[in-house]
């Protein structure tokens, strides 16, 4: 006569527990439709160095990446590099803006403004001239994808201070942007200055292709790719955030890793 009752108490306290998971599912459901309908509704930000968001998502983003500057990033620390026969040797390829069609060398020269307002005007021949630093790492793009890719250039801190720019490294950001200024970004300097940043001039140690940045381009393995600039035609510094093409879209000022 005991078993059929103690069956039956263990029936309902399944069904209890099975009643209350649900019940608990349920609330979670219903909060996180609140908390999205909450977002869709909240104004956007005021139109600045960003915008394109929601502002409580733009707050959001800026205090993660106060965490990551202040708590997360290590100059010293190094991304994963890989070995040369893992590199793809078709590297993907996703936008032109800033960099369509083909600049020889020879008709490029890199813009540079100082603290004082000199312009530096400098060729590829003479980046060239110092020493090369080549890097194979896991290239990330903020789509989801990521791609094992070969680099050769000149190493951005060692830039800084074969063209005596040590006062301008002493800034809180670094902007750069395309000749043509129609694609640029916002570095902040801790980040430039990572010794795995470089101004890249090779690709599987071959000269870049146009769609790949010809002349120069950017690589900083610490960031996403909409960081990555391609056929950098200008270099200034700031204690302001430079504009930023994607940040101004919506996007994430830091993007970082």
């Amino acid at each position: 006569m005991n078993k059929p009752e103690k069956e039956t108490t263990v029936d309902q306290q399944i069904r209890r527990r099975t009643f209350i998971s649900f019940g608990l599912f349920g609330v979670y459901v219903a909060g996180a439709v609140g908390a999205w309908r909450w977002l869709y509704k909240s104004p956007n930000e005021v139109p600045g160095i960003t915008s394109g968001a929601h502002a409580p998502l733009r707050k959001a983003l800026n205090k993660t990446e106060i965490f990551f500057r202040r708590l997360a990033f290590n100059e010293s620390h190094l991304v994963k590099t890989y070995p040369k026969e893992m590199a793809a040797k078709k590297v993907r390829f996703n936008s032109d803006i800033g960099t369509e069609g083909v600049l020889p060398p020879e008709q490029w020269t890199l813009q540079v403004t100082k603290k004082n307002g000199q312009v530096l005007k400098i060729s590829l021949d003479q980046i060239k001239q110092l020493p090369k630093t080549e890097i194979i790492y896991d290239f990330k793009c903020v789509e989801g994808w990521d791609q094992i890719s070969h680099w050769g250039g000149l190493k951005f801190a060692d830039f800084i201070k074969h063209f005596g720019l040590e006062e301008e490294a002493k800034m809180d950001f670094v902007g750069m942007e395309t000749p043509d200024q129609k694609y640029y970004v916002g570095i902040d300097m801790p980040s430039a200055l990572h010794p795995q940043t470089l101004l890249a001039y090779e690709m599987n140690e071959k000269s870049l292709p146009g769609r790949h940045g010809q002349p120069l381009r950017l690589i900083i393995p610490v960031k996403y790719g909409i960081k990555n600039l391609k056929r950098i035609g200008n270099i200034t510094f700031s204690n302001t955030r430079p504009h930023d093409y994607w940040a101004e879209l919506g996007y994430d000022y830091y993007s970082g890793l």
